[in-house]
C-alpha cells in the first residue's frame, strides 16, 4: 500500500476497504470523469473504468474525482469494474446548476478547499461566504486564495475585509503568474493531503495549478485574459500528484453556487450573527423595526454591516427552501411506495379467488 499513500490512502480508507479484501478487489482513487469513462490511480499503476450507471442506483453513489473505489480486474488490459465506493470522508457539493433539486458532488475526500478569487474584477465577498458556509457544513478545511497580485499595487484594504468575514480561515495573497505565494499553498498538501480548487471562470485555477506544478500542464488563456475577466478552459474534474507530495483537484468555473444543505456551515460562518439573534428581546423577532433587536442596534453601531446580514438571511431562506423540496419530494417517494405495495396487494387479493 505504500504507493496508494501518494494517492492520499490513508488509515481511514484501510478500514473502510476491510469487508472488500477477500473478495480480489483492488482499491483504486477515481482521478478524472469524463463522459463515458473514469481514471483511476491504483498499486497497479493507471485503470479505466467504464461508467456503469445501473450500479449506482442512488445519487450519492454515484463516483466522483477523489472518490476511493473496490474494483475487480475485468481481464482487459488496465480496465476495471468499479464494484463499490467506499464510504466518504467528506464531499464537496453544491445544488445541482438549474430547476431540478438534486445534489452534484464536485470532489470527495478532501483536506482542504482552496477557495480561488481575483484581486481585480472578480472579488465578490458575499460569492466568498457562499463557498466558506458549504465548506464548513462539508467538514472541510477551507482556504481563501487572493490571487492576482501582480495586477493591483496596493490590497492592504480589500486583505482586511476578507479577514473579518472569514473569522480565522487562512486568507493567502498569491500570483500564480509569478509564482509568489505558492509556497504556503504546497506547505498545506505536504504528507499527502488532498485540496480542491474552486472558484469562477477567470480567476486563474490553472495558472495556480501549473504553479504549483512548477510546469504548464493545464491549459491557460492568454495574458490579456488573465488581466480581465477571461474564460476557464477546464471541462472537467481532475486530480493531479503534485511533485513535491500531495493531490490538487481541479474543477471547472461555477457559474451558480446554490446552498444543498448547510445549515451547520452558515452557523460557523455567521457564528457573529447568531450571537447577536439570541439577544434579541423576543424570540420570534423579524430583525426589522421590533424594539429590542440586537441585530438591528448592531448594525445602527456600525458593529454589523447591513449586506452581511442580508447574505445571511438570504443563505438561510435558501437552506430552508431546500429543505422543504427535499421533505417534498421524500413524502412523494413514500406515497409512490405505498400505493405500488396497496396495487399489489389487491392484484394477489384477485387471484386468490
Amino acid at each position: 500500500m505504500n504507493k496508494l499513500s501518494e494517492y492520499g490512502w490513508n488509515s481511514y480508507f484501510e478500514a473502510m476497504f476491510e469487508e472488500f479484501s477477500g473478495k480480489e478487489f483492488l482499491p483504486a482513487r477515481i482521478s478524472v470523469e469524463h463522459r463515458n469513462y473514469y481514471e483511476l490511480y491504483s498499486d497497479d499503476g493507471k485503470l479505466k473504468a467504464e461508467k456503469a450507471s445501473n450500479i449506482f442506483t442512488k445519487l450519492n453513489e454515484i463516483p466522483s474525482v477523489g472518490d476511493w473505489a473496490a474494483v475487480s480486474k475485468t481481464g482487459s488490459e488496465n480496465c476495471v469494474r468499479i464494484e463499490a465506493i467506499l464510504s466518504r470522508f467528506n464531499k464537496f457539493s453544491r445544488k445541482q446548476a438549474g430547476v431540478v433539486t438534486e445534489e452534484q458532488v464536485m470532489a470527495a475526500n478532501l483536506d482542504y478547499l482552496f477557495v480561488v478569487t481575483s484581486l481585480n474584477n472578480e472579488l465578490n465577498v458575499r460569492r466568498l461566504e457562499r463557498y466558506l458556509t458549504l465548506a464548513w457544513d462539508n467538514k472541510i478545511k477551507p482556504v481563501i486564495i487572493l490571487n492576482k497580485t501582480d495586477l493591483v499595487e496596493d490590497y492592504s484594504d480589500i486583505l482586511s475585509e476578507i479577514e473579518s468575514i472569514s473569522f480565522g480561515t487562512p486568507v493567502f495573497a498569491v500570483s500564480a503568474l509569478k509564482n509568489s505565494g505558492i509556497e504556503n499553498i504546497l506547505a498545506l498538501l505536504k504528507d499527502n493531503k488532498t485540496g480542491a480548487v474552486v472558484g469562477s471562470s477567470g480567476v486563474g485555477k490553472s495558472t495556480l495549478i501549473n504553479s504549483m506544478l512548477s510546469s504548464s500542464k493545464m491549459k491557460v488563456n492568454e495574458l490579456s485574459d488573465y488581466k480581465d475577466r477571461g474564460k476557464h478552459t477546464t471541462t472537467h474534474r481532475e486530480m493531479i500528484l503534485l511533485p513535491g507530495g500531495g493531490i490538487i483537484i481541479d474543477t471547472p468555473g461555477i457559474r451558480e453556487i446554490q446552498l444543498w444543505e448547510g445549515e451547520e456551515g452558515l452557523s460557523r460562518m455567521f457564528e457573529d450573527i447568531e450571537k447577536l439573534v439570541l439577544e434579541c428581546k423576543f424570540s420570534d423577532c423579524k430583525h426589522e423595526s421590533e424594539p429590542g433587536c440586537a441585530v438591528r442596534e448592531a448594525i445602527s453601531k456600525g458593529q454589523l454591516e447591513e449586506d452581511r446580514f442580508k447574505s445571511y438571511r438570504k443563505l438561510l431562506n435558501e437552506i430552508k427552501y431546500f429543505e422543504r423540496k427535499q421533505d417534498k419530494k421524500a413524502q412523494l417517494v413514500e406515497k409512490k411506495k405505498w400505493k405500488k405495495i396497496t396495487s399489489e396487494a389487491k392484484k394477489k387479493s384477485k387471484e386468490k379467488f
